[in-house]
């Protein structure tokens, strides 16, 4: 193990949670882990809150004591091999098993996500038949039951936005595009520019649309991306820092160096004051869904 952090804080912090996920369901406490590991309760405090590097051995013996399933054993190793990288792509592939995504763990502990989508409806706003045309246009040769499982999955994680305690504050700006694009056939539209205006109504999220019309803005330049923020300690300070989401084709950029933040910070500020208000995207997102609707 490497003492002290090197590059990107995100692969170790995510690499910490899913050791403490693990060690939490198998039932050992930190002291009786620490004890079966030959580790110090410390060592194992800095591991899961992702202060530290691990060797892929590390986590193999910490994967064995806990009784992860190989798939998932191979899967973090491939992640301690990241935690020493300055910035990285993760191209997932096969190996990754279902429900296995970093991003989703950086959702969960953010109280804020801060969104811009060019093309698509976000998946955290998504209807269940939206979904299904995408993973489908996306994976030509998925199986039915493949099918269901991910669009089941999608749902389940929108339930961040919902829920009763702490729901997550969700500011999110869409391009023209997303609203035009066809997906799904129009009756499908309809029906997801509908649960659109719907979720724009709840308190914690704001939708906001940039017209054609509205000319250059920031986000023809940077493309879709997530800025994630995180609780502020009693002192004030971060508890973890500001992380950039990109999700690209083959593999997922994340970004927390101060300078790459402010950058994408000034960016998403550029494109929300381009955008309409909340009233007016509402008020455009509803024409368009009527559009749909009429054939």
């Amino acid at each position: 193990m490497t003492d002290g952090p090197t590059g990107s804080t995100v692969p170790r912090r995510q690499l910490g949670r899913h050791l403490r996920d693990l060690r939490t369901k198998s039932r050992f406490t930190v002291r009786a882990a620490a004890r079966k590991l030959e580790w110090s309760e410390a060592k194992m405090w800095r591991i899961e809150t992702g202060q530290v590097s691990l060797r892929s051995h590390d986590v193999q013996t910490m994967c064995t004591v806990y009784g992860a399933p190989p798939d998932l054993t191979e899967v973090l190793m491939a992640l301690a091999k990241e935690t020493k990288a300055r910035g990285w792509w993760h191209a997932y592939g096969d190996v990754i098993p279902e429900g296995f995504h970093l991003y989703v763990g950086l959702s969960e502990a953010a109280v804020s996500v801060s969104l811009y989508q060019s093309e698509l409806v976000p998946g955290q706003l998504q209807t269940e038949d939206y979904a299904r045309a995408i993973i489908r246009g996306h994976l030509r040769d998925i199986s039915e039951e493949n099918l269901e499982g991910r669009v089941r999955l999608r749902m389940e994680r929108q339930a961040i936005l919902t829920r009763t305690t702490d729901p997550l504050k969700f500011r999110v700006v869409l391009n023209e595009t997303v609203l035009r694009r066809p997906i799904g056939g129009p009756e499908v539209m309809a029906r997801q520019l509908a649960h659109l205006v719907y979720m724009s109504e709840l308190p914690n999220i704001e939708i906001c649309v940039v017209p054609f019309a509205n000319g250059m803005h920031l986000g023809a330049a940077s493309g879709g991306f997530n800025l994630l923020r995180f609780p502020l300690n009693a002192d004030g300070s971060e508890s973890e820092p500001a992380t950039v989401y990109v999700e690209g084709f083959t593999g997922s950029l994340y970004l927390d160096k101060p300078k790459e933040v402010d950058e994408y910070d000034a960016a998403f500020r550029d494109i929300w004051e381009t955008a309409l208000d909340g009233s007016a995207s509402r008020h455009l997102i509803a024409e368009v869904a009527g559009e749909y609707e009429q054939g």
